[in-house]
């Protein structure tokens, strides 16, 4: 049997683990922890240096970097120990405030994908009013939510400890010297759960669905405009249509994986107190990481699937962004 603390009679029972599976689940762990570091500080050295790239848009995309590389930064590293080992070696007032950073950081990345899509909306739904609407001020209003937001409810509800009310004496009986464990009760497990991902989730899948019904419309209108006219089907009336079907996978994409992501995680978020909290840790741990694989898919998604954001990669990557001048890059082409 593994303790772990060896000379601690409190201490909490360890998870015995054989050499391969320690070492394939840090491999995976690791490469998951450095794609986010990477990936994130990628996006946000592109944005913060080219000077082009300095829209209403991307400053949403680099807040939302910055979120998640901090998710990576200082959340991943730690819950990777405790995940592999089922130890904590870092001391009761980090678990507090690892608790806190990671209800903050997780529901600050996905805000952040709930304005994103708003912003979406209205620069594919109304383009002719998307700069009145999507001003320099509305983004401001933006980014102080989606931080503050998360920052107020996570911090509040953790130090507080109201989410423990009804329930303290299984709060008791799972404390140990080494554990680290968040434990809602059923109100707050609930409560936190529509807040964090339901309700932006239901939001943002709705706002996508609305965009895709009026690219769809749009899309349909121009080509039928253009058959009528040439009385066959024209090059730009394939054009709008192979738009369109980018456009639905795209939007598919973001909205499958942010689901695939996060539904687990918060699904067992809610049913554990409802279950006499009888769902394993290996199936806790399995649903918290597909979690935060989308602060690691994030940048792939919203970033690298524009070719200006490929542009800036390959200038940072080839060195060029040292260069005298390297702000003004164009790195916005038609292409």
């Amino acid at each position: 049997m593994k303790i772990c603390f060896q000379f601690l009679n409190s201490s909490c029972i360890g998870e015995e683990r054989s050499p391969s599976s320690y070492w394939a689940l840090y491999i995976v762990m690791t490469g998951a922890v450095v794609l986010t570091l990477l990936g994130n500080v990628m996006v946000i050295i592109s944005v913060s240096h080219f000077k082009q790239l300095h829209t209403p848009t991307n400053f949403l995309i680099l807040s939302l970097a910055i979120a998640d590389f901090l998710v990576g930064l200082m959340v991943m590293p730690y819950s990777m120990v405790r995940s592999v080992t089922s130890c904590w070696y870092f001391g009761d007032l980090y678990c507090k405030l690892h608790t806190c950073f990671d209800m903050m950081l997780c529901t600050s990345s996905i805000f952040h994908l709930l304005f994103i899509s708003v912003d979406r909306y209205y620069a594919i739904c109304h383009p002719l009013h998307y700069y009145r609407k999507i001003s320099i001020p509305v983004i401001q209003s933006f980014l102080i939510v989606s931080w503050s937001g998360p920052c107020i409810f996570s911090f509040g509800l953790i130090l507080s400890d109201i989410h423990t009310e009804g329930i303290r004496h299984i709060v008791v009986a799972l404390s140990c010297i080494g554990s680290c464990t968040l434990v809602l009760n059923k109100l707050w497990g609930t409560i936190s759960s529509l807040i964090c991902f339901f309700i932006p989730g239901i939001l943002m899948i709705c706002v996508y669905i609305h965009i895709f019904s009026i690219a769809r419309k749009q899309a349909k209108a121009i080509s039928d405009h253009t058959n009528h006219l040439s009385g066959k089907r024209t090059t730009c009336s394939k054009s709008y249509m192979t738009m369109e079907n980018k456009a639905a996978r795209t939007l598919g994409l973001v909205m499958g994986v942010f689901i695939l992501c996060w539904l687990p995680f918060f699904t067992v978020t809610v049913l554990d107190p409802f279950m006499n909290f009888s769902i394993s840790e290996d199936v806790y741990n399995t649903v918290l990481w597909l979690g935060y694989f989308n602060s690691t898919l994030n940048p792939i998604i919203y970033a690298l699937f524009y070719p200006w954001f490929k542009k800036s990669f390959s200038y940072i990557v080839g060195g060029e962004i040292f260069h005298h001048g390297s702000s003004t890059f164009q790195v916005m082409t038609s292409g």
